[in-house]
């Protein structure tokens, strides 16, 4: 059987089964970021690794400083859904001969740029020759306390669901310009419980299921509360992907609480109540199913 049709979740449950983890490992495949430490340790380690192709992620056209600030987000907003600080950072390119030694240059000026916004230390990495496209693959770790480390897996049924910000329009350039929400994500587990949180980066539609799935839940989804952007459909919200938005569930009872101290902390980013986890089975938002690599 070929890949295309196979499904991205499937592939990665069979390459992934049985393999080995540590008695350290907190959290492994299928979130956001691994984590390791000792169950009584007060800080945990976070780890992951993530990729921008030519022709996936990005293209040429985009501009080499976008591209190279987008390789380093990624992961940023992963270590954001964990609830976590960016450590340091391994970069690695695999480029053609015939690329100009100057796109490269600038690729590495938008990556320099966000590492010091985020004060991200880049310490390594590998050069390879690739007969194309181009390809980086960024390794990032982090630190989270282990008191406000948040997986996928903690929701229950009941939560309440919220995003941060607007969904929809990364075709348009928005998947190279997102911020991280790291400063929001650690305002977030330093003053609430969450129960569970993620990055929206294959779309609600592919990314929701995913969180329900992990903490055994089935979800509502109020389609018409979805926070879209300037635009766009809520399909567009639903399916086009790489928001780089947070999504989370938490306690009802800390839901006015949290909309009250939101508005006052962040009053330029909507924060916006889209449905619920329940006892019922999975279903996916009828609109769409989101991004998958291998659908």
């Amino acid at each position: 059987m070929k890949l295309a049709g196979y499904g991205e979740d499937r592939l990665v449950r069979e390459l992934t089964r049985g393999l080995p983890a540590g008695d350290n490992v907190r959290a492994g495949i299928g979130d956001d970021c691994a984590v390791t430490g000792g169950k009584s340790d007060a800080q945990w380690r976070l780890l992951k690794t993530d990729c921008v192709i030519e022709g996936v992620h990005f293209t040429m056209r985009d501009g080499p400083r976008k591209i190279g600030r987008k390789a380093l987000a990624r992961p940023l907003s992963d270590i954001a859904a964990m609830g976590g600080l960016p450590e340091c950072a391994l970069v690695t390119i695999a480029a053609p001969p015939g690329m100009e030694v100057a796109w490269l240059r600038h690729f590495y000026a938008g990556l320099r740029r966000l590492a010091e916004q985020f004060n991200v230390a880049v310490v390594g990495g590998e050069t390879a020759r690739s007969p194309g496209p181009f390809f980086c693959s960024v390794a990032l770790t982090g630190l989270v306390e282990s008191k406000h480390c948040v997986t996928r897996s903690g929701g229950r049924g009941g939560d309440f669901l919220y995003v941060t910000g607007r969904l929809g329009g990364s075709l348009r350039g928005k998947h190279l310009s997102f911020t991280p929400r790291i400063a929001e994500a650690r305002w977030l587990v330093q003053n609430f419980p969450l129960r569970a949180m993620m990055d929206l980066s294959d779309g609600l539609g592919a990314d929701l299921p995913r969180l329900a799935h992990a903490g055994g839940t089935g979800f509502m989804v109020y389609e018409e509360k979805i926070p879209v952007t300037r635009g766009c459909t809520t399909r567009n919200a639903l399916a086009d992907g790489e928001d780089y938005e947070l999504l989370f569930a938490i306690s009802p009872r800390e839901a006015k609480p949290l909309e009250t101290a939101w508005k006052r902390r962040f009053p330029r980013l909507p924060l916006t109540r889209i449905g619920e986890l329940c006892a019922l089975n999975p279903s996916r938002p009828a609109s769409s199913r989101g991004f998958d690599h291998f659908a």
